[in-house]
């Protein structure tokens, strides 16, 4: 990851520089936002063919196989949106790219990308990583060649909610009308009290807790395979029985939607629910290390000083 950030930040002219620099203590390093927008930072759109590809392979050092999968996939889905809206194809990718500190230096460091359903922070420290908050959405949530970019996450969810009997799915079900978006939105510190609390792991049977399991991984499995496993790891210590799962709208595909997963380390949010249910988003936030909080308190705390400003 170091590498490919340094890749891009020595082929870059001074101007581009000067954009995409910043520092971990910046506090437009939390503001965020998966809506479409300028954002701070050197856009994808601004680079040439050469500074592009070391963009994207930083990119894609922060997820395993099905996280880069996501996160490029989504940049084809705007485009394919864009296309339909304007009726021509996309010259550009309007995707933001920071670099705050120094890659691979003894200091810890981080970069995000961000833009219309896209957001991914991340964090280096001592060899560790954090991945969060993680925001992946597609509007369409069905493309008109059938592609569905969330497809999986919408249907392992339906696959547990369906495999209910009636009365564990009157403890998950919440409400017949679901959210209007993820009720966490761009907050900069993800509050679990905004979630329902729903059906707990504990009261499902084996093959349900199968399936719960499979959803979670599905979103862990987004960032590499170490940092993923740290975080499941950190969640069966905390206790598996203490996991969630909630469900609000329709349960038959193409209708509107939303479920919640929440956990005392992480909460993962899904809504399907605007243009009639074909524009989806997702979001993983760590409760403790979103924007590598855990790492950075690690570091200042038992290391370092706190750093000036």
């Amino acid at each position: 990851m170091a590498e490919a950030a340094r890749a891009l930040v020595h082929g870059l002219e001074p101007e581009q520089l000067r954009m995409l620099g910043g520092r971990l203590d910046d506090p437009q390093w939390h503001e965020w936002t998966y809506l479409p927008g300028d954002r701070p930072g050197l856009p994808l759109a601004d680079m040439s063919d050469d500074q592009r590809e070391c963009a994207l392979e930083l990119l894609g050092s922060a997820h395993g196989p099905l996280g880069a999968q996501l996160a490029t996939g989504v940049l084809q889905v705007e485009r394919v949106r864009r296309e339909l809206v304007t009726g021509a194809p996309v010259a550009n990718d309007r995707y933001w790219f920071r670099v705050l500190g120094e890659p691979g230096g003894d200091a810890p460091w981080g970069w995000r990308v961000n833009g219309h359903h896209l957001g991914v922070h991340v964090v280096v420290a001592h060899g560790r990583m954090s991945v969060t908050p993680h925001f992946i959405g597609a509007e369409p949530a069905e493309l008109p060649s059938g592609r569905r970019l969330l497809g999986p996450d919408e249907d392992i969810a339906r696959d547990l909610l369906t495999g209910l009997d009636s009365g564990r799915r009157r403890v998950a079900v919440f409400s017949a009308t679901p959210p209007d978006d993820i009720l966490t939105r761009a907050d900069p510190v993800a509050d679990p009290r905004l979630l329902p609390e729903g059906l707990r792991y504990g009261d499902m049977t084996e093959p349900q807790q199968g399936v719960l399991r499979l959803l979670v991984r599905r979103y862990l499995d987004r960032a590499p395979a170490e940092y993923a496993d740290q975080c499941w790891a950190e969640t069966v210590e905390a206790g598996l029985d203490r996991i969630g799962f909630a469900w609000a709208g329709g349960a038959e595909r193409g209708a509107r939607h939303y479920y919640c997963v929440s956990a005392p380390n992480f909460l993962i949010e899904y809504d399907n629910t605007q243009d009639e249910g074909n524009h989806a988003h997702s979001v993983w936030r760590h409760l403790r290390d979103d924007f590598g909080a855990d790492l950075l308190r690690l570091h200042y705390g038992t290391r370092h000083a706190a750093p000036p400003g």
